[in-house]
């Protein structure tokens, strides 16, 4: 993997640049649409690349190994030829979701212990497993087996941890640098910083990942519930941190005004479950700012969705329709917000790279903001 910066923004850290991957070229920065089992919820791939204009998607090992499992995807011939995706992909190890089962895991020095949230199974991720998982899967990014801490947390919580964060990575690295790719592509892995809300344990998090000199770095541990300003604070000293020939990428984040005010402080890549699961919901983003389409008014609104949108959608359907759909519970309706949402998330990040290569990413990111915060 490559990664080459093509021009820096003049009066903040926001870059625009190109990740070459075995699958294609990624022009950051980039939004990531969550396809967590192999597949964005409710789109199809061609749509995806199409019309969406998606340059890379996530999968995430702890689903994708328990279904469809291992053996269907090796025999498929890795997660890209059994979903229809022939562009880059990157896999979540699975650490966040691991978490998030609370009583149904334990958490050793070895690894995690964990039951299937679908059938109640028994199941050890270690680091040296996750990254046999994650070669088996076939992504062209792959991330390192980490700890991801709640919020709110103790400082003491947080610094064991951090180290038993650092030690996994250790294990995923050795690992990862005696196996080969299984399907002769290759593979990059991507540490990730852990350390709370606690700016001492981020830096010593950074420093130490930094040391491995991987194609590329990841922010973990935020966007869980911690206040949006230290969340920015804490994106800035780690950018402030990590390699500048790196790619930086701030996992599971999050509103266009986050991915905003996090590409001007240097951020490349960003993922989140919003733009589809809000859309699932009525919530529509678009330029001029956020939209509940559930809401009466939109009742005999015959407008556009979004008359600067670059979808089919976007000038097809009217908000009294897509209204209409959300009210009679109709399946199109989640497919067409959907859409919508992605596209104005590709479509954003694609501004903002235009915008730092022409030079004038910060008067624009500052207008943005203020729309795509404005309730309609």
């Amino acid at each position: 993997m490559t990664f080459s910066i093509a021009a820096i923004s003049n009066n903040s850290n926001a870059r625009a640049g190109s990740l070459t991957t075995s699958h294609g070229t990624i022009h950051t920065p980039i939004f990531m649409p969550v396809g967590t089992v192999g597949s964005v919820k409710a789109v199809h791939s061609p749509e995806l690349i199409n019309d969406i204009k998606a340059q890379i998607i996530l999968g995430n090992t702890y689903h994708l190994y328990l279904r469809p499992g291992l053996d269907v995807i090796k025999q498929a011939g890795g997660i890209q030829k059994f979903n229809a995706w022939n562009k880059p992909m990157l896999t979540d190890s699975g650490g966040y979701q691991v978490y998030s089962l609370g009583d149904r895991r334990k958490i050793t020095e070895e690894g995690v212990i964990f039951r299937s949230h679908i059938d109640g199974s028994r199941h050890e991720f270690t680091p040296e497993k996750v990254m046999d998982i994650e070669r088996t899967i076939g992504a062209d990014i792959i991330m390192a087996f980490d700890e991801c801490t709640p919020y709110p947390c103790e400082y003491d919580y947080a610094k064991k941890s951090l180290h038993l964060t650092h030690k996994w990575l250790e294990r995923c690295y050795k690992r990862i640098s005696e196996t080969d790719s299984v399907y002769g592509y290759d593979q990059s892995l991507f540490p990730i910083v852990q350390g709370s809300v606690y700016s001492d344990l981020r830096r010593q998090s950074c420093e130490t990942i930094a040391s491995y000199d991987c194609d590329g770095n990841a922010i973990g541990g935020l966007s869980v519930g911690e206040p949006i300003e230290k969340m920015y604070e804490l994106t800035e000293l780690c950018c402030s941190i990590l390699p500048k020939d790196k790619p930086r990428y701030l996992m599971g984040v999050g509103t266009p005004a986050n991915i905003l005010e996090c590409i001007d402080l240097g951020i490349d890549m960003f993922d989140c479950v919003m733009p589809t699961r809000n859309g699932r919901n009525g919530m529509l983003f678009t330029s001029e700012g956020i939209i509940n389409i559930k809401n009466e008014k939109f009742k005999t609104d015959f407008s556009l969705l979004d008359l600067n949108g670059t979808s089919f959608v976007d000038k097809t359907y009217t908000k009294a329709y897509l209204r209409h759909l959300f009210n009679s519970h109709e399946i199109l309706a989640l497919q067409i917000a959907s859409i919508h949402n992605l596209a104005f998330y590709l479509w954003l990040v694609g501004e903002a790279r235009r915008h730092i290569i022409e030079g004038d990413f910060k008067v624009w990111k500052t207008a943005m903001v203020k729309k795509v915060t404005t309730r309609l």
